[in-house]
């Protein structure tokens, strides 16, 4: 028991450095700078959604819609250069995730439906809408001289891209740490009807949460076309299963209540380690999301033996007492 307690909360640092071990011993020159610089702006990508699923899983809720807003947002940012120039089309596209994560977040603080059954809708929905506008063909931009630069690497390591998200994920270290809304954020997932009974705005915290990923979700999916000046309807259909398993790696639980955004940059770095020697090895990427499924399976097994074993004989599990995913988001 004391065992698998220390494994499961040192599991990110115990996974990144196997990962990195393995990779270095599979693929020649792995731990290159150049390696680790593409396969840090790779994560980049992964990481802005987590970011923004990283809050919601903490407050007690989930988005699965974050790869069909990826691609929506990049779509109309592309689309719209040609019309309204490049600076306001991006502009426009991050806003679509923002608009996009307004409505999930109405949907389940305004009807009470719950979080995962919404987002469920949503994604089809988004999909299908990037689909329409793209008459499911790939769109290209109007300047390709702006993607070779948001593609070079500073430093030997860092892109644009890269820099901006560990930005962020330092930002919201601090936040959620150091402020009091951001603590508020673990009180609401934790226990949301103690939360409102101790005058937290529970469903405002809900609402924001996923405004916070929509608006996350829709700039990687913005940054991600200007870096390929590409809009494309398939952009982003693999990312769901790979964001869900890097949160859960990091040490965020799905029912609420416990998280940390280093451990969330930990788990990017060890899903996008993962990935790159993958890639290298010429592994189909069907194979790469059997391998983030496993792992995510065996994280949550690992997480709900060692809650299980330290909880108390004759205590109901929070899933189960006051869990808001299983309660439609009743906050």
């Amino acid at each position: 028991m004391r065992f698998l307690s220390l494994v499961s909360q040192h599991r990110v640092v115990i996974i990144l450095g196997l990962t990195l071990i393995v990779s270095a011993l599979v693929v020649p020159g792995y731990l290159s700078a150049s390696t680790l610089g593409l396969g840090l702006d790779r994560a980049a990508t992964i990481g802005l959604i987590a970011i923004g699923l990283t809050v919601l899983l903490i407050s007690g809720q989930i988005d699965l819609s974050g790869g069909a807003v990826f691609a929506l947002a990049g779509i109309v940012s592309v689309v719209l250069q040609r019309e309204i120039g490049i600076l306001p089309a991006t502009i426009v596209g991050i806003l679509v995730g923002t608009l996009a994560g307004a409505i999930n977040g109405m949907l389940v603080v305004g009807l009470k439906v719950n979080s995962l059954v919404v987002t469920l809708a949503t994604m089809l929905i988004f999909r299908s809408l990037a689909h329409w506008i793209t008459n499911s063909q790939p769109v290209t931009g109007t300047d390709i001289m702006l993607s070779l630069a948001l593609a070079k690497i500073y430093l030997d390591v860092f892109t644009i891209r890269s820099a901006l998200f560990i930005v962020l994920i330092v930002l919201l270290h601090f936040w959620l740490t150091r402020t009091i809304p951001g603590r508020n954020v673990f009180a609401v997932g934790s226990n949301p009807a103690a939360a409102k009974e101790s005058g937290i705005a529970s469903d405002r915290i809900v609402f924001l949460g996923f405004v916070f990923a929509g608006t996350l979700a829709s700039l990687a999916g913005v940054l991600q076309s200007l870096v390929t000046n590409t809009g494309s309807p398939v952009f982003g259909s693999e990312l769901t299963v790979a964001v869900i398993a890097a949160v859960v790696v990091g040490g965020t639980r799905l029912e609420g209540g416990r998280g940390s955004a280093l451990g969330t940059l930990g788990g990017v770095l060890t899903i996008g380690s993962l990935t790159i020697a993958m890639e290298f090895q010429s592994v189909p990427a069907y194979v790469q999301q059997v391998v983030s499924g496993l792992i995510l399976i065996l994280l949550v097994v690992l997480d709900r033996a060692v809650t299980t074993k330290g909880r108390a004989p004759g205590t109901r599990p929070a899933l189960v007492r006051d869990n808001p995913i299983t309660q439609g988001g009743n906050t």
